[in-house]
């Protein structure tokens, strides 16, 4: 944990304090630090410390062999984003000697095929038009901002799912699996079901490092919403070094305590429009937490925040272009269809299964990315967390 707390926290911490005593007259601070963070730090750092917590706790039995523990900690595909391995998981698939498995490789390759659609023609087009609007919000309507805030809620799922899509294929092509880390999670019915359907080994990981160590929800309800609440701050304060992660992160954690004081973090019913209300109010819950995660402070992504409410007018597409609004409208119907036809329609359409259709689909898929993708080397949006 050192590591990381010197190289991505220690400017903050050193900021935030030096703020504080400067608002009470005093004037202090320490050498601020300059180097690049490390790739990935914060993620193979969770999965040592997941691997040390879990052999204290002597789940796991401690790992004699140097190298077999070092690919674990920075296993490639995964190390600059993820998904969290836990060492029950991959440390016996390092140990084991690996053969091409040709029905794993080509769904290996299915997936990787479908990562890059959702990164390159979707998230990385999406962008565009969220980077010159956030950038310059303040010339921007408020239904531009709104907009632009819809269209980053899109771009990080895309652009994460199609991160951990890539990473899950290249090692099951050497042999391996990795855990998904996405299941559709914008169909989410509750904030709480959003976090068993978005980023699943960091909620697996904050559940079994931080909440149930804290008592769970085996204890008084007041107890299980502090749990939570400390759960979602660490999350927040995991993402990044700045107090909108911070907000980000409590944000998450008190919408999941008001469903939980409601009863509504579940949803049983079979009523599809109150079912369609929700999924929209979840949605919507996200993205506007979402504001805080994008913008670089507080104040600013409150000002974006109240824009849209109070600055109502026309959306302004402004060097966008009606090539690139095609593409994206293209790309999400074919994300929309895809994850519909997956949560809901997955045994009632057989035909999309027939040899023709897969490699129609297939090769549609590879020529949009091809032709529509943005093939500009653009990073990861996760890699700098």
């Amino acid at each position: 944990m050192l590591p990381l707390l010197v190289f991505k926290y220690y400017n903050f911490l050193n900021d935030s304090i030096s703020a504080g005593l400067a608002s009470v007259g005093l004037q202090f601070a320490l050498p601020g630090l300059n180097w690049a963070i490390p790739v990935g730090i914060s993620f193979f750092t969770f999965q040592a410390v997941g691997y040390m917590l879990d052999v204290y706790h002597g789940r796991v039995k401690a790992e004699k062999n140097l190298l077999d523990y070092l690919l674990f900690v920075s296993f490639f595909p995964q190390v600059m984003s993820g998904p969290i391995s836990k060492a029950d998981e991959l440390l016996p698939q390092i140990k084991n000697p690996h053969k091409f498995d040709y029905e794993q490789g080509k769904q290996g390759l299915k997936w990787l095929l479908w990562g890059m659609f959702i990164k390159l023609v979707i998230a990385d087009r999406l962008g565009l038009y969220v980077d010159t609007v956030y950038a310059n919000y303040i010339h921007y309507s408020g239904s531009s901002i709104f907009v632009a805030s819809l269209f980053y809620t899109l771009q990080i799922y895309c652009d994460f799912a199609g991160y951990s899509l890539m990473a899950i294929s290249i090692a099951a092509t050497l042999g391996f699996n990795l855990i998904n880390n996405f299941k559709r999670p914008y169909f989410a019915t509750s904030i709480t079901e959003f976090w068993r359907r978005w980023h699943i080994s960091l909620t697996r990981w904050l559940t079994q490092q931080v909440y149930i160590p804290l008592g769970g929800s085996r204890c008084s309800k007041v107890r299980t919403y502090w749990n939570i609440l400390v759960t979602f701050l660490v999350s927040g304060i995991w993402h990044g070094a700045n107090w909108t992660f911070i907000v980000w992160g409590c944000m998450h954690g008190v919408f999941q305590i008001v469903e939980k004081a409601l009863g509504w973090q579940k949803y049983e019913g079979h009523n599809w429009a109150v079912k369609a209300i929700r999924i929209c109010i979840t949605f919507l819950l996200v993205n506007f937490a979402w504001v805080f995660f994008r913008m670089p402070s507080i104040g600013e992504a409150w000002h974006a925040i109240c824009k849209m409410f109070t600055d109502v007018g026309t959306p302004s597409m402004t060097g966008v272009g009606t090539e690139l609004l095609f593409i994206i409208a293209i790309g999400l119907a074919v994300l929309f269809f895809k994850d519909l036809r997956d949560e809901y329609f997955s045994s009632k359409m057989s035909f999309l299964e027939a040899k023709p259709v897969r490699w129609a689909i297939y090769v549609g898929l590879f020529c949009m990315v091809l032709m529509f993708g943005a093939l500009d080397g653009g990073s990861f949006i996760y890699v700098n967390f």
